[in-house]
């Protein structure tokens, strides 16, 4: 993800929290009252005096500010008490940088997320949307269903869904899958079994025809009510081995907007009924007609 330009708020943000600024106002603040005290004008000594004071006001409300802006964290110094001091303090170094890179994503309203993270991250924004009790209490989830096995895997995310619905929330969960994929048994047993999981959950279910959306249509993403979208970049396996993400905490509206043309446009709920009511019994009697489901699947 290319990094967004700098507003200028935020450079004038980051040019009054510089540290050489930090250091011209506490010199001007040290050159002052020895200038006072040094000049026999009392003019001038009442003008530096009054200065040093504004100084001193402004040091005060600087460090205030930046405590309210900035994160502090401690820097661990104590070289002489490890083994290898300076293997030390160059794994400290890489720590430290990557720390600060992931806090100054977060600060930017967008965090890049990779395999093992994305689930963990997934779970943590649905559990603090119910604590947060942010509005709407509603997820929208759109999934390009290329595996449907993949979903079912993901306990913990599911179990954060059952609660989050049996907390008074909604999640409308969109599968996107090719009409090649949906005229397979093998895959439509699959997709049906994972629906069927869901759907024991409380989450309404949808379906959409990959191949008549619009490239910006058929995308991997959540939508955490009105506070995060989560978009999938790369989708993640079995054993989280790849994939990677990005949550968007700016520009979720576009987000939503983008899902609920998708799932009122394509009648997501029509589409689903329709596929189920000719599959199942097909499944269930062991007589599959791929040409039927492709014949269906046109009309819808």
């Amino acid at each position: 993800m290319a990094t967004a330009p700098q507003r200028p708020a935020l450079r004038s943000i980051d040019a009054l929290a510089s540290p050489a600024l930090a250091n011209l106002i506490g010199l001007a603040g040290i050159i002052t009252p020895v200038v006072a005290w040094a000049t026999k004008a009392p003019d001038i000594k009442n003008v530096l005096l009054a200065a040093e004071t504004a100084i001193v006001l402004v040091l005060v409300g600087s460090h205030i500010w930046l405590r309210r802006r900035f994160l502090t964290l401690r820097r661990a110094h104590n070289l002489k008490g490890m083994d290898d001091a300076q293997f030390y303090a160059m794994v400290r170094a890489k720590v430290e940088r990557d720390i600060v890179q992931d806090y100054e994503q977060i600060a930017s309203g967008h965090m890049r997320v990779y395999s093992t993270e994305v689930p963990r991250l997934s779970v943590m924004l649905v559990k603090t949307l119910i604590e947060a009790q942010s509005q709407p209490q509603r997820i929208l989830a759109a999934d390009l269903t290329t595996d449907p096995s993949l979903l079912t895997q993901r306990r913990e995310y599911l179990a954060a869904n059952r609660q989050m619905i049996e907390s008074g929330g909604q999640i409308n969960r969109l599968f996107i899958a090719y009409q090649a994929d949906l005229t397979r048994e093998d895959y439509a047993r699959n997709l049906l079994a994972l629906i069927n999981q869901h759907r024991q959950l409380g989450v309404t279910c949808g379906l959409a025809v990959r191949d008549r959306l619009r490239p910006e249509q058929a995308v991997d993403y959540i939508v955490v009510a009105a506070g995060a979208a989560l978009v999938e970049e790369e989708q993640g396996d079995a054993d989280y081995t790849r994939g990677r993400s990005t949550v968007h905490f700016q520009g979720v509206d576009r987000w939503r907007e983008r899902f609920e043309e998708v799932w009122s446009a394509h009648s997501a709920t029509t589409t689903l009924q329709t596929y189920e009511t000719l599959t199942r019994p097909m499944i269930d009697g062991g007589a599959w007609d791929a040409d039927r489901v492709t014949q269906a699947l046109d009309a819808t």
